[in-house]
């Protein structure tokens, strides 16, 4: 599955200016705040807390414009609490968003 990251990359490049530092640390913040809400949801045991990460990851998606994260975020919200394609997906998407940081 192959996941562009070209709108989450605009937002960042929008807010962070030729500011290349800025750019890393508002990428870095936007994928920690993503796994803490990934790691909610692989804890979720019911329906309530399960939607609840879902709903954070998706606002997160939406307002960097992170379009895949989004799509899985929503499936999530789809999904039943802990479904392993979902949170696979998840993980698959933040893995991708990752690689720029470990350059």
């Amino acid at each position: 599955m192959a996941y562009d990251n070209g709108a989450l990359d605009a937002t960042l490049a929008a807010a962070a200016g030729d500011d290349a530092a800025l750019m890393r640390e508002l990428r870095s913040a936007f994928l920690e705040s993503a796994l803490r809400q990934l790691d909610l949801l692989k804890r979720a045991r019911c329906d309530g807390n399960w939607n609840v990460a879902a709903m954070r990851l998706k606002g997160l998606a939406a307002s960097f414009h992170a379009d895949d994260l989004l799509a899985a975020a929503e499936r999530a919200l789809n999904a039943a609490p802990g479904e392993p394609m979902v949170v696979r997906e998840i993980e698959a998407v933040l893995h991708n968003f990752a690689r720029p940081l470990r350059r």
